[in-house]
């Protein structure tokens, strides 16, 4: 048995994609602004005690201040290719900063909701060496919530060269998978899913909402 090899990190490395091209919200989602501060502060302080280390996964300036210590990825396939290729951006970095890290995390940015054990959950999936946990809520699937292997990388970028269609879903049936259940959060106004994420200006108001309500004390 091997005894002098380094320990492997406890919380693997994370990565925010922030990549996509945000038509139907008309701008980038990275520089959006909830409750007053920009989103990606949310995004950084729900991440933060879960992970090792976060990222960025950005191609365009958002055009706002970004959180102070917080690099920026730009994918590492030239082109755009859609959420796949930032996910293998963000293998690419783990590879780099954290290599023995077996997973690498992945959270949309316009999801602010998204639950404070949500590496804890995924995490525990038995047997998870080689496995890609995903986060599903209410009977639904949220591939860009996953911990993905990192020695899946090569195989990632040959399936983005070569693939026509580019689904994320697609891809994580080539592997084995796991989807992880998270409950809805409850709320004086009812149920709202953990990974309610923003496409639109009219999702973004209703996200300010939903905030109001979960800051509100009163039964």
């Amino acid at each position: 048995m091997v005894t002098n090899a380094p320990e492997a990190p406890k919380r693997p490395p994370a990565v925010i994609l922030g990549g996509g091209r945000s038509s139907r919200m008309g701008r980038p989602k990275a520089g959006l602004v909830l409750d007053g501060r920009p989103i990606l502060d949310h995004m950084v302080e729900r991440l933060a005690p879960q992970v090792g280390s976060i990222a960025l996964n950005l191609n365009a300036d958002p055009g706002i201040d970004l959180p102070r210590g917080l690099p920026v990825l730009a994918d590492t396939v030239p082109g755009y290719f859609g959420p796949l290729a930032g996910i293998l951006t963000a293998m690419r970095h783990a590879a780099e900063v954290a290599p023995h890290a077996a997973h690498v995390l992945t959270v949309p940015t316009d999801a602010p909701f998204f639950p404070d054990d949500l590496v804890g959950r995924l995490s525990s999936v038995p047997d998870l060496e080689g496995t890609i946990a995903v986060a599903c809520s209410d009977g639904e699937v949220h591939p860009l919530f996953a911990l993905w292997p990192v020695a899946i990388a090569d195989d990632l970028e040959a399936w983005i060269r070569t693939d026509t269609k580019l689904r994320v879903r697609a891809f994580i049936a080539r592997h084995h998978s796991v989807a992880v259940d998270f409950p809805m959060i409850s709320t004086k106004a009812g149920p709202l899913d953990p990974f309610f994420n923003i496409n639109t200006p009219e999702q973004l108001q209703q996200a300010e909402a939903w905030l109001q309500r979960l800051k509100d004390p009163k039964p």
